[in-house]
């Protein structure tokens, strides 16, 4: 097979990758509360993805806004950046463009925008039309960082709309986020029930099948013992998968062999981990920036145990009790 210089694997912020795998417990529930949708009713709930960052929870929501997409359910898809304000929300969720051929007459459109004159009450109403006429999916990534106000304004209205009309909230963010969700006074974040989907590293088979599956779409194939070592390597989290993907991606590239082994792994490494040095330097930043250093400190020996370690709520409150700190 003739060797190009095609990207193949596709380390980044949220980019799709050659084969989503190991999700299909989160697609059969988005797929369920799609399915809720174009049959004109709302899911019994919102969804909420959680879990470190890496794991493949922007990708989620890529491939849902797709299968959305795909059988004619709106998707207001926004970032807590762009929605600082309740202005801001409201726009969102039903653009002005949208709005003017909801509104009668008498309103003309005369500061739609930039000057909502629709009360919170008229909005959820004209919102409420909008959904019986056509479903919306309304899509928040990073949703930990959701101005307070703002998220409790987009929490009432996902109920209020809900109620009445086809209309689901489906918010992403780090383990924070439930917290943060809780500080908003509304009832949204604890009757999720299967809505609750935590996204963690994949499993072994599903790391490896991420890898073998597009390399075997390009007719290579990667050894048994380099699999074994890159998947360990790479400790299952998505996106190191994605980079020594990309890596081994190279190596074929660079030497034209159709068969990848333990070597190509050692050759690829150097170049994966200065790319998994750069991010775990990044999240250093941010826990410092935070101030949750000695947090983190603290709670670290709890999982030196294995790969697969896990603590209880109870482990983690002793630890952070140990240095002063109030797991609150």
């Amino acid at each position: 097979m003739e060797v190009t210089g095609k990207r193949l694997f596709t380390p980044g912020r949220g980019a799709f990758p050659p084969a989503l795998v190991g999700r299909e417990q989160e697609q059969a529930e988005l797929s369920l509360c799609l399915s809720d949708l174009t049959g004109g009713a709302s899911p019994p709930h919102g969804v909420v993805l959680i879990g470190p960052r890496g794991n493949g929870k922007t990708v989620l929501l890529h491939w849902f806004e797709d299968a959305c997409r795909k059988v004619s359910v709106d998707v207001a898809r926004s970032a807590p950046s762009q929605v600082r304000t309740e202005q801001a929300l409201c726009n969102a969720l039903l653009p002005a463009n949208r709005l003017k051929r909801l509104l009668p007459t008498k309103w003309g459109v005369a500061g739609i925008g930039n000057a909502f004159p629709l009360s919170t009450h008229e909005f959820v109403h004209r919102l409420i039309a909008r959904c019986r006429k056509k479903p919306i999916a309304a899509l928040v990534d990073e949703a930990h960082t959701l101005d307070l106000e703002v998220g409790q304004l987009l929490l009432n209205i996902s109920q209020d709309v809900g109620h009445k009309a086809p209309f689901l909230l489906v918010l992403a963010g780090t383990p924070g986020l439930l917290a943060h969700l809780g500080k908003m006074n509304a009832s949204f974040w604890d009757r999720l029930g299967s809505g609750l989907l935590g996204i963690g590293r994949l499993s072994d088979a599903a790391a490896k099948e991420a890898l073998e599956v597009p390399l075997a779409g390009q007719g290579v194939c990667i050894n048994a013992d380099a699999l074994d070592l890159v998947v360990e390597q790479s400790q299952r989290y998505a996106y190191f998968v994605q980079l020594w993907g990309e890596a081994l991606w190279n190596q074929r590239l660079a030497t034209g062999d159709a068969r990848l082994t333990a070597a190509h792994a050692a050759a690829a490494q150097p170049a994966v981990e200065a790319r998994t040095t750069e991010y775990y330097q990044r999240r250093y930043r941010e826990l410092e920036a935070e101030d949750l250093l000695p947090a983190a400190a603290a709670i670290a020996p709890l999982f030196h145990a294995g790969m697969d370690a896990t603590a209880t709520d109870q482990d983690i409150d002793a630890a952070l009790a140990a240095i002063g700190l109030d797991a609150r």
